[in-house]
Parts: C-alpha cells; structure tokens; sequence
C-alpha cells in the first residue's frame, strides 16, 4: 500500500526512479494508464514504470485532445496513478499550456504531483494527435526556450522533448529541431508520427547517444512494431499511450448495448472483473487489516456511576 504507509513508499523521487530504468540495458515499456486501477492492473503485468496520455486523460472525461485541459486536470490523473501503483510516471505535457513562465508552472506542478518525466511538443494551439494532419508547428527556437525553461524548473524530472515536424519538414527538419532541444536542456528525444522502420533507423542514425522515445499508437501512421523491434531501431523507450481506454471503451459501450438490447447484464457477466478480482486488486483486504492494526474499538468495562447529590 504505497498510498497510506510511509515505509511502503520510494525512498527516491520519481524522477531519480525513471532517470534509473533509462540508464539500465534494454527498452523501457511504458504501457499507457488512464487511471488508478488501469495503473494497479499494469503493475501487476510485471511493468515498472507508466505512461499518462493526453489523449487517454481527455477522452476518458468526454473532450478531445486539442489542448483543452488544464495542468490541474492533468495533476489530478498524475495523482491518481502515481498514487495507485507508486511507479514512476511519463505524463504528456501537450504544449506545455502556454510559454516558458507556463511551461515553469507545469513542470513544477507535475513534479509536485508525482510524475517522474514529462514530454513537450512543437505545436500551435490548438495541438492535435501527432498521428493527425495539418498540425502546426511552433518556431524551433521558440521549443528550445520552452525546453529550457522546463529543465531550470525542475528538480528530478526527466525532460523530454516531442517533435512533430517529420510529417510537414521531413527527417532532416525533425533531426534539425531534436539538436537544437537537446543543446536547450532536453534529455531524450520523442520523435512522432514516423510511419518506416528505415525512418525510425534513419533518426537513431543522426541523434547518436540519445535516448529516444517510440510511440506504438493504433490506428495511426506508425505500423505495428514490437518493444523488441523499436529496441533494434535504436530507441530506448516505447510508449501505447491508448491502448488500455480503446480495450476498456469498446467493452463498455457493448455492455452498453447488452442492458438497452436485454434489459440486464446477464449476458455479459463473463466479460467482467468479478467482485473478487476487483478486491483483489485494490487490496480491499490489506486495508482493512491496516485499520483494524491501528484502530480497536475499546468496550466500556461497565456502566458508569453517578455521584450521588448531597
């Protein structure tokens, strides 16, 4: 229960955690987590660090993702999943919702909430899904001071910095702004919407020693590929930024469906978490045993007496 017992929780800062998985051999796999018990459940998968999406977060509350929450919404997802699995956490910081003082803010509040890295994009407002047309880009140095700004107001978080121009500049524009984010502070490099594995080999090529950032969404221009395949390519970190909230809307919206068509659930009860598995993973038990550890009722030994009036 890293949530309620201190002992339970890191000794070390998320950031501190993150920045040490990047550092070990191998690709970091950051399954996307939409919220606590998305996070529980990919935990208990085996994996050691999260990521939250933007797109996930703002889907998940009915909007789309062209920048309109804001950092105390994102906060309140950081929060949530961090506090549920205690993992260090990837959190999409969009834009950085708005410039270098916002960018400040942001950077401070996710720290503060629990994230252990954010990523920064070169879009315009409204900012789309990478994988989407007809995005509009930020001026190059105009990123930089954002990335730079990011890095003087952090403490442990890691910084890394999302370019979106291979789609409207090609590689060697995308090559061009990941250096000049990288001179600017930033400590890995996302690349988005590369839709070739010779493109995903080409930007490892030029950016040697960079720790680099995959995105393996579905339905986009990126085809499928394996953590081990991105590895390969040279990438140190692969995100599914979605992939949990596609899975769990699709079964909800034919749950949906079952009640409207059957007047119940009945048909779809072996589709479900039982109240069992659920318990199981929330750890009901383990915090009932806590509170029973710490509070015991105490019965009153007798009935007390009055003093008698003289």
């Amino acid at each position: 229960m890293p949530y309620l017992v201190a002992s339970d929780l890191p000794h070390q800062t998320a950031g501190r955690r993150f920045r040490a998985l990047l550092q070990r051999p191998g690709i970091l796999r950051l399954p996307g987590t939409h919220n606590g018990m998305s996070a529980l459940q990919a935990r208990a998968a085996g994996f050691e660090a999260l990521y939250l999406s933007g797109a996930a977060m703002t889907a998940s509350m009915g909007l789309p993702d062209l920048g309109i929450i804001t950092v105390d919404e994102v906060a309140f997802f950081i929060r949530q999943v961090a506090r549920a699995a205690g993992l260090p956490l990837l959190v999409d910081g969009d834009t950085g919702y708005g410039e270098a003082l916002n960018v400040m803010h942001m950077v401070r509040v996710f720290e503060e909430a629990g994230a252990g890295a954010v990523h920064i994009e070169d879009q315009l407002l409204p900012k789309k899904c990478g994988h989407l047309n007809d995005k509009k880009l930020a001026d190059a140095h105009d990123m930089a001071a954002k990335v730079a700004a990011a890095a003087k107001a952090r403490r442990d978080l890691v910084v890394i910095a999302r370019t979106d121009a291979a789609s409207s500049e090609g590689l060697d524009g995308a090559v061009a702004r990941a250096k000049l984010y990288m001179e600017a502070g930033a400590d890995a490099i996302f690349p988005e919407a590369l839709n070739t594995a010779e493109m995903f080999r080409a930007f490892a090529r030029r950016m040697p020693g960079v720790p680099l950032l995959a995105n393996m969404t579905e339905f986009g221009k990126t085809p499928f590929f394996t953590a081990s395949e991105f590895e390969q390519m040279g990438y140190a970190m692969v995100i599914w930024p979605v992939s949990s909230l596609r899975v769990a809307n699709k079964v909800q919206q034919q749950l949906y469906a079952a009640i409207a068509r059957d007047g119940g659930t009945h048909n779809m009860i072996e589709r479900m978490q039982t109240r069992a598995e659920l318990y199981d993973t929330i750890k009901l038990h383990d915090y009932e045993a806590l509170d029973r550890s710490i509070v015991q009722t105490i019965l009153p030994e007798g009935m007390p007496q009055r003093e008698m009036i003289r």
